[in-house]
């Protein structure tokens, strides 16, 4: 495909501190990618990686469009470990990948950072593009440079920091989007919403035949790039991205990794809201609202832990300060604020509030 035969693609500019890089959005992305591959003067050999349930659905297809090899992990959270980065290693030394190599992160969140991780690593560093086909790698995970994997302690708490050169977000590819990783993916959006844009909190916005939902999609992918170019190494406001991530990842790791990042995230905003009334900060119309919401969705509002072993799993959450958690709480819709003084007492009880009877 020539430049000038490629479909009318969206371009969204990303700054960062070594470089733009720009998001294209729009139908056929994924298809254009030889020729963006071009555009960006990355000749190198092109590694696919993506997961074993996306690669013959589109892992296979894009590598044979591409002349590329694939490699395929394994599906799931509980696989972004070193053990899983070590088996990446392998193949791209057993490929004979070297610098000018271009690795293609195929898939969700588990599969862009994983793969992300391996790129910023592998010989100190190798191209990275982002090709997010969920709804939650597009809005969230693809954006912003943050790669990393998971410890038995904690999640992310192995990771660096490595902007791609480009990321393709292709929305046709959420036709053959799992209804649960839907819903996920929309709980990223709803707290983009709650940080920056009030019109996002609306059920109606989430159904999938919403006719509509690729504006839904493209402001809730400026609200993260406009965090991300203010903050790129989450040394201040971009921290507010973490709102509900502090529950989100206890209950990941409580789980066992069998409850998925968006579920976490839909409860973990639930657990806020309540925080956040419960120390004072909204009134109770909020936690409220964001229930009634995180509910009609389809999100779970309420889980089966115990309160002191999700309190514990906080402990090596990579957001404390020293011995301190730290929370991302809502004075109301569009007004987060960081806080670190959260008694503990107040979480245990919140949490508690939250358990399943």
């Amino acid at each position: 495909m020539t430049i000038s035969a490629m479909p009318a693609l969206e371009r969204v500019e990303v700054r960062a501190p070594d470089g733009s890089y720009p998001i294209y959005i729009g139908a056929g992305a994924l298809k254009t990618l030889g020729t963006l591959l071009q555009l960006h003067n990355l000749r190198g050999r092109p590694i696919v990686v993506t997961n074993q349930t996306l690669a013959p659905l589109y892992g296979e297809p894009l590598a044979a469009a591409l002349d590329a090899a694939l490699i395929s992990i394994p599906d799931g959270e509980q696989f972004k470990t070193l053990e899983t980065v070590r088996m990446v290693y392998d193949q791209l030394l057993a490929l004979g990948v070297d610098r000018r190599g271009v690795l293609i992160a195929l898939g969700g969140g588990v599969v862009g950072d994983l793969a992300g991780f391996v790129a910023a690593t592998y010989l100190r560093g190798i191209a990275l593009v982002q090709a997010p086909t969920s709804l939650l790698a597009m809005v969230d995970a693809s954006i912003g440079g943050k790669v990393g994997v998971d410890l038995p302690q904690g999640k992310n708490l192995i990771g660096a920091f490595k902007q791609p050169a480009f990321v393709a977000v292709d929305p046709t590819s959420l036709l053959t989007l799992p209804d649960i990783e839907w819903r996920c993916g929309a709980a990223e959006i709803v707290k983009a919403g709650l940080l920056r844009d009030e019109s996002l909190l609306d059920a109606a916005h989430y159904r999938r035949e919403n006719a509509a939902f690729i504006e839904i999609l493209r402001r809730a992918i400026q609200i993260k790039v406009d965090y991300v170019q203010r903050d790129p190494y989450e040394q201040g406001i971009r921290a507010e991205l973490n709102l509900g991530h502090t529950f989100a990842h206890a209950v990941e790791r409580v789980s066992g990794y069998t409850w998925r990042h968006g579920e976490a995230v839909g409860f973990g905003l639930v657990a806020a809201a309540h925080l956040s009334y419960a120390v004072g900060a909204c009134s109770a119309e909020l936690p409220e609202r964001v229930e009634r919401l995180i509910a009609a969705i389809g999100l779970p509002t309420r889980c089966n832990f115990e309160p002191s072993e999700m309190c514990a799993a906080m402990s090596t959450d990579k957001k404390r300060r020293g011995h301190t958690l730290r929370f991302i709480l809502l004075r109301g819709v569009a007004q987060p604020e960081i806080r670190d003084d959260v008694p503990a007492q107040a979480v245990l009880e919140v949490l508690s509030s939250l358990r399943n009877p």
